[in-house]
């Protein structure tokens, strides 16, 4: 057999989904046999809410069947309009139970933005939560009391029918410039498997926390829908808790993973608490790339491991690390079980070790249907078989695949393109410095410039960051000028938005 020469994985393919499926039946399929187990709870300091894995299934199969005397049909869409509470992962998969398409949308969202998803989506209903933002619209509405009186009903079955029909709608974070409603198929769910052994080493007796919003993404599959797919307890702090109280709580219902964003990570170790967490076996951490400082705090603090995920709205988490795979410092991990991944260039896979964009295969089973209406857009992600995710990286002769930014992220210095993430990296790791963000910035035309952007507890003379730059980076990298904020700019998930750079530093010179 030849040694492998190109950015690309040749694993063997995975069982085709059956002929007749339902995504949240799915996810409930131990419900029955583990009854008064608890599915979850919703921690506070003074107890937690508890709901077993009986009253669960009872109460989505009881949704399911309010929808459905309200005249709704399978294929219909249903916005979410809720805030952080379990009805929202109980109206979801309600929804899904009875071949309904659910939308979930952030509780942040304005008005005008919403507005837009209605326009977008057309959805038959909306539940609406009061105080949650939404226009005058004629789209029924059903509100939160009458939601919760659906749970008790007599069960409706679960509809099952294609497991490539429409399961459910996400929009994208708009780090594109335009957010775009990705349609995802029933069989979705089942591209999650893979992440049980490479990435959560996921079993029935773990315990896992969430440290993320009920109305997240990610906190709907990574917190609640993979552990009760494995008979596993989800654990989810509840509004009113302060990070600083995550591992008081950890520690108190012993928590045998956690999950969050890296940012959550910095913000614990930043609140200087005790954190002995003797169950907990290890962290995970998706949504941006998380940095070796915040790796070596946490294993220093809480003397456990962080494992990464890669994903995107549009294709479920396909490239982890795991406590069976361990990644190095600066990759992302690998290729899961089963997942065809590729680094492309203009004439598909490039060379190993060359840099290139992350693709997955267009058979992946977590890999969307479409941008919903938007054929073209749809179009324009795919390379062949390929679907590109917009994200450059390399892979190397083990396979390890590391991030190097976003294609519409990467700067050019005099000619040389180099990786936002690089340089936070290197800033990050300042003593002063609390969080870093760099872009290049256009001074005068054709001519860029790269700029930092950093949260400290006071300005930090120039100099200072210059010189720790320079010792640590090639001269084409350094940043030229920084420039100290309360707060960088972020999106409601929490991610930094380096786009949202340049008119600030348009204001600060007086160019808005």
């Amino acid at each position: 057999m030849l040694p492998q020469t190109l950015s690309e994985t040749t694993p063997d393919p995975l069982p085709a989904p059956p002929a007749q499926f339902n995504m949240a039946a799915h996810v409930l399929h131990r419900a029955d046999a583990l009854g008064d187990k608890v599915a979850l709870a919703v921690l506070s300091l003074s107890g937690a809410e508890r709901w077993s894995f009986a009253r669960l299934k009872a109460a989505v199969q009881g949704t399911g069947a309010g929808f459905l005397r309200a005249g709704l049909t399978p294929g219909d869409r249903v916005l979410l309009r809720l805030g952080n509470r379990v009805d929202y992962p109980i109206a979801y998969l309600g929804a899904i139970a009875v071949g309904l398409v659910p939308i979930p949308s952030s509780p942040q969202l304005t008005e005008r933005e919403v507005e837009s998803v209605i326009a977008i989506t057309a959805p038959k209903v909306i539940l609406r939560e009061t105080g949650i933002a939404c226009p005058e619209t004629e789209t029924s509405q059903m509100d939160l009391e009458a939601l919760q009186g659906l749970r008790d009903l007599p069960p409706a079955p679960f509809h099952f029918d294609d497991p490539d029909r429409p399961g459910y709608i996400v929009f994208t974070s708009g780090t594109s410039g335009k957010p775009r409603a990705v349609v995802h198929a029933h069989r979705a769910i089942l591209a999650r498997q893979m992440m049980m052994k490479d990435w959560y080493d996921l079993g029935e007796n773990d315990r896992l926390c969430h440290a993320g919003a009920f109305n997240w993404t990610y906190t709907m599959g990574t917190g609640l829908m993979d552990p009760w797919t494995m008979g596993a307890t989800a654990l989810i702090p509840g509004p009113e808790v302060d990070i600083a109280q995550l591992p008081l709580l950890l520690k108190r219902h012993d928590a045998t993973i956690l999950a969050a964003a890296p940012g959550v990570y910095r913000k614990i170790l930043g609140a200087g608490v005790t954190m002995d967490l003797p169950k907990l076996r290890h962290g995970l951490c998706a949504g941006e790339k998380l940095s070796e400082t915040i790796r070596d705090g946490w294993r220093a603090a809480v003397r456990t491991e962080l494992y990464e995920a890669f994903g995107m709205s549009e294709c479920s988490t396909f490239i982890s690390s795991a406590p069976a795979h361990p990644a190095q410092p600066a990759s992302l991990g690998f290729a899961q079980t089963g997942r065809r991944v590729g680094i492309l260039g203009q004439d598909g896979p490039v060379p190993l070790g060359e840099e290139g964009t992350i693709a997955v295969h267009r058979s992946d089973l977590g890999l969307m249907l479409g941008y919903l209406d938007e054929d073209a857009a749809t179009a324009e992600r795919m390379q062949g078989e390929w679907f590109l995710t917009g994200d450059q990286g390399t892979m190397g002769s083990d396979g390890a695949i590391t991030f190097l930014g976003r294609s519409d992220d990467m700067m050019n210095a005099g000619g040389f393109r180099v990786s936002p993430m690089e340089v936070e990296a290197v800033l990050n790791t300042h003593p002063a410095v609390t969080q870093a963000a760099v872009t290049d910035i256009e001074i005068k035309q054709d001519a860029r410039l790269i700029m930092a952007f950093y949260t400290a507890s006071a300005p930090i003379d120039p100099k200072d960051l210059e010189e720790f730059t320079t010792q640590r980076l090639a001269g084409y990298k350094c940043p030229r000028a920084f420039y100290h904020l309360t707060d960088l700019p972020t999106g409601a998930n929490g991610k930094i938005l380096r786009r949202a750079l340049r008119p600030i530093y348009e204001t600060l010179h007086g160019k808005a």
